[in-house]
C-alpha cells in the first residue's frame, strides 16, 4: 500500500512553463487525503519558491527543497544540512577560478545570494526557483552557512566542470543534475538521503513510497523506493535507476500516474 508520494518539480511534475494543471492537483489531493498518502516535493527550489508555486496547498505537504538539504513541513523546518561559510566560499573560488562565465548561486537559510554582474533577464530566470535573490560585490560579503551552492552554465560546460572540484569531493555533495547545472551540497546530502530521514519520520518503507524523477539527481531519489518512476523524457541513467517508466512531464503524467495507482488500493 502506499503510503508516501515524493516528487520532482522542474522537467518531472511541472510542465516546460514551469506550471501543472491545477484543477488536477485539486483531484489529486482529495485521493491522496482518501487514501491516508503523505505528499512531498523534492526539489532544487528553494522552499519558500515551492510555496509561492503552490499558495496554501503548500502547508498540507512535506517540501524537501534546496536540492534536499532542508525539510520543511507547516512553515516549520524539520531538518537541515549546512556546508559551512569557510569551506562554501572556498568552493565559490575554486569555481569563479575555473570559468568566471557560469552564474553562481549561493543559497543560505536568509535566501539567496549572486553577484551584482548578473544581468536582470538572469536574475529574473533565477527567481523561478528562488523566492527570495540578494545581490553582492563579491561573495565574500557572505556571511551565513550555506544550504547549497549551484551553478548554471548556459553552454552546458558543467560536466567538464566537476572534475576540477576534485579537492572537495570527499567534503561535499557535488552532483550535474544536467549539462547545465552542478548543484553542491554538504557532504552525503542528497535526494535519497533526505528521503530516507522523511521515510523514518513517517515511519514509512521503500514498499510503501511512490517517486517520480528526471534528471541525474534523481537517481538516489530511485533508490529509495520500490514504485520509482523516471519521466518519458528523463535523462536515459535516470530511467535505468528506476523501477518504471511513465509519461512526460508535458503531459501531466505524475497526477495522472497517482490517480491509477491509488484507485487501485
Amino acid at each position: 500500500m502506499i503510503k508516501l508520494i515524493i516528487t520532482d518539480l522542474d522537467g518531472t511534475f511541472l510542465d516546460d512553463n514551469g506550471d501543472y494543471n491545477r484543477e488536477m492537483f485539486q483531484n489529486v489531493k482529495k485521493i491522496m487525503a482518501q487514501k491516508g498518502v503523505h505528499f512531498a516535493i523534492c526539489t532544487g527550489k528553494q522552499c519558500e519558491r515551492v510555496e509561492e508555486l503552490f499558495n496554501d496547498d503548500a502547508e498540507q505537504f512535506w517540501i524537501l527543497g534546496d536540492s534536499a538539504t532542508r525539510i520543511k513541513y507547516k512553515n516549520e523546518y524539520i531538518y537541515q544540512s549546512l556546508i559551512k561559510n569557510k569551506l562554501g566560499l572556498k568552493i565559490i573560488s575554486t569555481l569563479e577560478a575555473i570559468n568566471k562565465e557560469p552564474v553562481i548561486i549561493a543559497c543560505t537559510s536568509e535566501g539567496a545570494f549572486i553577484k551584482s554582474s548578473v544581468s536582470s533577464d538572469m536574475e529574473n530566470k533565477i527567481k523561478k526557483s528562488y523566492a527570495k535573490v540578494t545581490k553582492v560585490d563579491d561573495f565574500s560579503q557572505v556571511i551565513y552557512d550555506f544550504v547549497k551552492i549551484s551553478v548554471y552554465d548556459e553552454k552546458g560546460r558543467c560536466p567538464d566542470f566537476k572534475p576540477h572540484l576534485h579537492e572537495f569531493f570527499d567534503k561535499a555533495y557535488i552532483v550535474v543534475s544536467e549539462d547545465a547545472w552542478i548543484d553542491i551540497a554538504d557532504v552525503g546530502v542528497h535526494k535519497g538521503h533526505t528521503v530516507e530521514i522523511l521515510q523514518n519520520l513517517l515511519g514509512v518503507n521503500k514498499d510503501e513510497t511512490m517517486v517520480f524523477g528526471d534528471g541525474l539527481n534523481d537517481i538516489e531519489l530511485m533508490e529509495r523506493s520500490t514504485f520509482s518512476f523516471a519521466m518519458r523524457n528523463a535523462f536515459e541513467e535516470t530511467k535505468s535507476a528506476a523501477n518504471f517508466i511513465t509519461g512526460r512531464n508535458t503531459e501531466s503524467a505524475v497526477m495522472l500516474t497517482i490517480q491509477r495507482m491509488l484507485t487501485l488500493q
